[in-house]
């Protein structure tokens, strides 16, 4: 496949699989965002930002990673461009990330995970930190470099492979750990930019999404018409 037709493939994906969950609310029509938007959405301090829990090199493998998941193109900013590595650090420091309501305690069944749900001893943080450890290790075994200096093509094919569960980790399965990965990464993408992602308001504009618009249901049924108003956030900021 080529690279162009795997980057369109890849955001369609992400972008069907929001309007799939979000149906009763996300208007039936879309609105290209273009790049020179994208690039507006840029803040002055926004390059600025300081992990608070991933290292230096955790912090290259979560940029290297979302950037393939949701690459920058045609159609609307990439993960980079709208600061997803941000919101999934920021989540790290949360009840979430710390795994507050899960149970974490053995014994484990990895192999009924469809029947009983998650089956492993990590929490959110933990597991992103044992796993980019141990993916970063094999890499540099079957690539000569850690997944962040990889080329494009290699890095999605180590992806690929993640979500397949062909790469094997001591205590960690690593299709749990992509699933995760790409949950975080199409949060980051779409929650509201006070949690540190989709800054700009660049993912609601790009579906033509109200976000926290007090009142936009005449536009609901209106199939096929662009919303004319922009995006609002929790916070007030209007896009």
């Amino acid at each position: 496949m080529k690279k162009e037709n795997a980057n369109a493939s890849r955001r369609g994906f992400i972008k069907g699989s929001l309007v799939a969950a979000s149906s009763a609310v996300v208007l039936k029509t879309t609105r290209t965002l273009p790049l020179a938007d994208a690039a507006a959405a840029e803040t002055p301090d926004s390059a600025a930002y300081d992990p608070h829990y991933f290292t230096a090199a955790e912090w290259a493998f979560i940029q290297a990673a979302v950037d393939r998941l949701i690459p920058s193109n045609e159609d609307g900013p990439g993960a980079l461009d709208l600061h997803v590595p941000e919101f999934i650090d920021r989540q790290m420091d949360t009840d979430y990330g710390h795994g507050a309501r899960w149970y974490l305690q053995g014994p484990f069944r990895p192999d009924s995970a469809f029947s009983l749900g998650y089956q492993m001893k990590y929490s959110p943080r933990d597991m992103y930190r044992v796993a980019i450890a141990g993916i970063d290790a094999w890499c540099s075994r079957e690539h000569g470099q850690h997944f962040a200096k990889l080329d494009a093509a290699t890095q999605d094919q180590v992806l690929g492979q993640l979500e397949k569960g062909e790469i094997a980790l001591p205590d960690m399965k690593t299709n749990e750990f992509f699933i995760q990965l790409l949950a975080n990464t199409k949060e980051g993408y779409f929650a509201d930019p006070m949690y540190g992602g989709n800054r700009g308001m660049g993912a609601w504009k790009m579906i033509g999404f109200p976000g926290a618009r007090a009142d936009f249901m005449d536009w609901v049924t209106q199939y096929d018409k662009v919303y004319p108003l922009p995006p609002v956030s929790i916070l007030g900021e209007k896009g």
